[in-house]
């Protein structure tokens, strides 16, 4: 992009404030909610689509979590950038991932911008473990991580497209840390909470997280009732969504002490 001649510096312009801090007890709650809840509620906000499509997780045993983005970005490596001396054991400009690794604090979730390029991977077993000794409570990426039978036993998130033993250095550059990216075609700023269970990674911005806490968790509690009704036997029409005589009955069954729910005849 090209300023006009009058435009002031880069450096001039007022900048986003940064995302407010999202605190523990938040992700916590986040962390136990439903995607579907999550989405659902997402959606009503007007958030068409926050989940990062395409992504697996490579031990599906692990727990489902929330954390704040730390975000990294890539661009193609260069061959005369992105040779193998780069990989300095001291910080260094051309090897922004150990920086990026070494800052990640308790709480993170390193999401990275591979550009949707899983032809390189985006990192590996030392780094990850590195993170997970630090704090963070996931990694994800839209391209693919080496090391895959090791980080499948790990009890830690870990979510991409694929798996690679390539090396970054062939076709990915760190070129940014901490700005905002897109990943999986969804835009996240640090600070966003990246939410992930066995279904999805959702991303929920930062000033709504404990809003979509609160909801969520009256959600999920009304959806369980609800799917209870439907195995009991009874059909959609006014249960799902609910109708204000359904949720009325949802709240005195709550009051009651939630009863279990007698079959009824599927065919009626």
């Amino acid at each position: 992009m090209t300023l006009p001649m009058n435009a002031p510096p880069l450096a001039a312009i007022p900048q986003r404030p940064p995302a407010p801090h999202v605190p523990d007890s938040v992700l916590d709650r986040l962390a136990k909610v439903t995607s579907g809840s999550l989405t659902t509620q997402l959606y009503i906000k007007g958030f068409r689509q926050p989940v990062l499509h395409g992504l697996t997780p490579l031990n599906r045993k692990a727990r489902p979590f929330a954390g704040r983005a730390y975000t990294m970005r890539f661009i193609p490596a260069r061959e005369d950038v992105d040779v193998y001396g780069n990989l300095t054991t001291s910080p260094s400009a051309d090897n922004l991932q150990w920086v990026g690794v070494e800052q990640i604090e308790p709480g993170h979730v390193l999401v990275i911008d591979s550009n949707r390029d899983g032809r390189a991977a985006s990192m590996g077993n030392m780094l990850v473990t590195r993170m997970m000794m630090r704090g963070a409570r996931g990694v994800v990426t839209d391209g693919s991580f080496r090391d895959g039978a090791e980080l499948s036993e790990m009890d830690f998130p870990v979510w991409c497209t694929g798996i690679t033993a390539t090396t970054r250095l062939a076709f990915h550059h760190v070129a940014d840390l901490q700005v905002p990216i897109g990943c999986a075609g969804v835009a996240i700023y640090p600070g966003d909470v990246i939410h992930g269970d066995g279904d999805n990674i959702t991303v929920v911005p930062a000033h709504l997280a404990e809003e979509m806490a609160d909801l969520c968790e009256r959600r999920d509690d009304i959806e369980a009732y609800l799917a209870m009704r439907v195995r009991a036997g009874e059909p959609l029409w006014g249960l799902y969504p609910p109708s204000d005589e359904t949720r009325a009955r949802h709240r005195q069954w709550v009051a009651d002490g939630r009863p279990a729910i007698a079959p009824t005849d599927p065919a009626r």
